[in-house]
């Protein structure tokens, strides 16, 4: 996503003493496992260079959208391969192809399309990096990493975090942080962030290139898990926000966005390279949509 988002925490004791211990290891400092998990979660973003193909499906109260994506050096393509569960039809197909294709066709598209998901990432990054000292945050336990968050069966550390009062937002970009509160999980071993599960307490006003507010009560939840080796990304994003936009048009999402079978692909493919990936990928679903590597569920 273009662009994404997370948290942290496990300490492991030296095992060559374990006979010999006869209190528990100090536990990390929360305030710090978190700053250093967000540095390091901003350094993979900037040095990694590899490149998947990946399956998205988002579900709202409309229906569910599945598409396959490719990320490449130009920008990330995607191409819908099914409504509801169901694979598209012909003209659908052709008429999804022709979408993506503008891209290729209009130099200028592409060019928009690549910096819309830089200035995406861009404010993401924002974000995370707000997050050290814009909460407080406090030792809540553990949990056990699963197939979606984190890595399977390894410790991750709980914490609860709520708005830090010092905290001032240099922008309305962080301003939604100052009303929020919930819980993230930390892998402590490799700093990363494998979930952050927040609530708005109280109603906060945004600034993602317009003006507008978001009603208390609102929930979301973004999960992160290794897709390869020293590679994160985001597993599931759910979000249940009302509010407005520019003060009277009602603004409200629901949507669970779920990213499975990630693929490792040509680190400089094009985005012509991807798009024709994309066509065959989609014709392998199309024809036999239960056994495809991109299969429906």
């Amino acid at each position: 996503m273009a662009g994404r988002t997370s948290i942290w925490i496990l300490l492991l004791a030296a095992t060559c003493f374990a006979g010999q211990q006869t209190t528990a290891p100090t536990p990390p400092n929360p305030d710090a496992l978190v700053r250093k998990a967000v540095e390091n979660e901003i350094k993979t973003v900037s040095e990694d260079a590899n490149r998947f193909m990946f399956r998205g499906t988002k579900t709202t109260l409309r229906g569910s959208t599945t598409k396959i994506y490719v990320e490449t050096r130009e920008a990330t393509a995607g191409l819908v391969i099914a409504y509801d569960g169901k694979p598209l039809t012909p003209d659908q197909r052709r008429a999804e192809e022709a979408r993506v294709e503008r891209f290729l066709n209009d130099p200028e598209e592409l060019k928009k399309k690549r910096n819309q998901e830089r200035a995406d990432q861009e404010r993401t990054l924002r974000i995370v990096r707000a997050i050290p000292d814009a909460f407080l945050f406090e030792s809540a336990g553990e949990e056990k990493g699963s197939a979606d968050v984190g890595r399977v069966g390894d410790l991750l550390v709980k914490l609860m975090f709520k708005p830090n009062p010092r905290y001032q937002p240099p922008s309305r970009v962080e301003q939604v942080l100052t009303g929020m509160q919930g819980f993230v999980l930390v892998d402590a071993v490799r700093y990363r962030i494998a979930s952050i599960d927040g609530t708005l307490f109280r109603d906060v006003s945004f600034g993602w290139g317009i003006l507008g507010h978001l009603d208390r009560g609102g929930h979301f939840l973004v999960q992160q898990k290794e897709i390869a080796d020293d590679r994160w990304d985001i597993s599931r994003m759910s979000l249940d926000l009302t509010g407005k936009i520019l003060l009277f048009k009602n603004l409200t999402i629901n949507s669970t966005e779920v990213f499975t079978d990630f693929k490792k692909v040509p680190p400089n493919l094009t985005f012509a390279e991807a798009l024709e990936l994309l066509k065959k990928e989609a014709t392998a679903v199309a024809q036999n949509p239960t056994t495809s590597k991109l299969a429906l569920k």
